[in-house]
């Protein structure tokens, strides 16, 4: 098993964030963007906020690969008007690439 640990912004208005954490909870959810999470082998997936900023933990299987998991999303027209839908809400990290949402975390620290 694996671990990522994500983070991404969201835009920062106080109506737009609760909105996205609507979408967010199980009975909102789509079922269709549960089944490709799972369907790449993500076995757990969490995401916290504080103020706007999101961090995000997946747990992966063996076989998960994330250039993998892009192409599968990229092909995947439910995935696709998720990620749409979702963009409404977020803003790139300053840092982040061109095109890039959530930007992998560097664990610095490990007790």
């Amino acid at each position: 098993m694996k671990r990522y640990c994500l983070a991404l912004d969201l835009k920062d208005d106080p109506q737009l964030i609760a909105e996205y954490e609507h979408w967010h909870k199980a009975e909102n959810s789509w079922p269709e963007i549960r089944k490709s999470i799972l369907d790449a082998e993500i076995l757990d997936m969490q995401i916290y906020r504080t103020g706007n900023r999101l961090f995000m933990i997946m747990e992966t299987g063996e076989k998960y690969q994330p250039a993998k998991k892009a192409e599968m999303d990229a092909d995947n027209v439910k995935v696709q008007e998720w990620e749409q839908l979702m963009w409404k809400f977020q803003q790139p990290l300053p840092w982040a690439k061109e095109g890039e949402k959530w930007v992998v975390m560097e664990q610095i620290f490990q007790l």
